[in-house]
């Protein structure tokens, strides 16, 4: 018999399976990757380095659909704002991964790059060092909340009687098919005027 002509396991074939558990079921382990791969757990471990080093392989393939060109933008907020909507987006594919990889420090060099962008854009704005990541960390705040909202049921709020919330009914209404984009562009706007007092105060 001829060799296969692509290997029968390997990091992306890991990776890749571990992302369909988490979006299943919120969650993996490197049996459950082994035995959906076909394969003994130990042949796993030959590729990774374990259970942190899958989360970073994790981090590496969500995180490889944010748009780092988007910090590029000029002026500086208009880069900021179309990089929060890339990391959302991106986020908000793999809902279930957000809390599984914000239990873990970032160790991705991938990762890591796309951070030190961020920062470097934001020193050349003008921000001081010290008001760098605060920045950073709030868009990410905002971000992976509106992520996860966006995973969430369309109808949060079940009114089994109208006539005792009858203004809330009618807010609910008016926001109907369209109440994540609306909360996440009404919190990225505030979060960008802030930034811009913070820049421009002495």
């Amino acid at each position: 018999m001829g060799r296969p002509h692509k290997p029968l396991l390997d990091r992306e074939r890991i990776t890749t399976t571990a992302l369909e558990l988490v979006d299943e079921q919120g969650d993996f382990s490197v049996p459950r990757i082994a035995a959906r791969l076909g394969v003994q757990t130990a042949s796993v471990y030959h590729h990774v380095d374990g259970r942190d080093g899958i989360v970073e392989l994790l981090r590496e393939r969500v995180c490889a659909a944010i748009d780092g060109g988007t910090l590029d933008r000029d002026p500086w907020d208009t880069a900021m704002a179309a990089w929060a909507r890339s990391y959302r987006a991106a986020f908000a594919a793999h809902p279930r991964a957000i809390p599984l990889l914000t239990a873990s420090p970032v160790r991705a060099a991938k990762v890591l790059v796309q951070y030190e962008r961020a920062v470097v854009r934001l020193l050349d704005a003008g921000f001081p060092l010290a008001d760098v990541m605060p920045v950073i960390i709030a868009l990410e705040n905002l971000v992976l909340g509106s992520a996860l909202d966006m995973a969430a049921p369309e109808a949060m709020w079940e009114l089994t009687d109208e006539t005792a919330t009858p203004q809330l009914a009618r807010a609910l209404d008016v926001v109907a098919g369209g109440r994540t984009d609306a909360a996440f562009e009404l919190a990225l706007a505030g979060y960008l005027a802030h930034c811009r007092n913070l820049l421009n105060t002495p």
